[in-house]
């Protein structure tokens, strides 16, 4: 799952925002100082650090240029009160990616999340002889092109980016459906027999019962 650090320390700004992320299927930490900030990013499994530029105990632009030194490629979005060009100016030079003026519409920072977070997802994968171009939303088999249905596809795609991995039922149906509280519906499994019969049964997607799925990587 897609890991999104919110280093505000505004709950009135925090909370919310964290609510949204995760309803779009991100999991969400919040660091309320610079310093927690720049550990958490440090500890690792960060995918997008939304960074407030006011923070407590070092501020954003600090964490910013930090992260850069041993990060450079982590997606930054940075949030601030202060809308002036020359803050925008200095936050781009510090090394956000993106940047949000306070009061933002929160429709508006999620598109902007969105959008910093495809730049890390790969125009092609291929895995075991499953090739997927997804900007192409097209699909080969064994060199044979298929056809797959939408859903087919996303499922397709969540558990090809994570090949080799267990994907639990929770979080395919928060990634495809945008619902994780499915868990007592047949329409992932009915979707996932119709995936299988596509692209080589179950040699290719395991069930780990009880769990999930996987894709197998040979």
């Amino acid at each position: 799952m897609t890991t999104v650090l919110l280093a505000e320390d505004d709950a009135a700004i925090a909370e919310p925002l964290s609510r949204a992320l995760t309803r779009e299927g991100y999991a969400v930490t919040v660091a309320t100082d610079g310093v927690a900030a720049l550990d958490r990013v440090h500890a690792g499994h960060v995918d997008l650090l939304v960074l407030d530029l006011g923070l407590p105990g070092m501020d954003g632009l600090e964490v910013c240029r930090r992260v850069r030194l041993h990060q450079p490629d982590l997606p930054v979005l940075m949030l601030t009160a202060r809308t002036d060009e020359v803050d925008f100016v200095v936050g781009l030079d510090a090394g956000a990616d993106d940047y949000v003026g306070k009061p933002f519409r929160l429709a508006e920072l999620l598109a902007r999340v969105r959008a910093l977070l495809r730049r890390l997802t790969p125009e092609a994968v291929e895995v075991a002889g499953v090739r997927m171009e997804l900007s192409g939303r097209r699909v080969l088999v064994d060199g044979a092109e298929v056809n797959l249905a939408n859903k087919e596809f996303e499922l397709l795609r969540v558990l090809l980016l994570r090949a080799g991995q267990v994907v639990t039922r929770e979080e395919i149906l928060r990634e495809v459906w945008n619902d994780p509280e499915m868990k007592t519906s047949k329409t992932l499994d009915m979707h996932m027999s119709w995936l299988r019969r596509k692209i080589g049964g179950e040699r290719r997607i395991a069930t780990v019962r009880g769990v999930g799925f996987r894709f197998n990587t040979d």
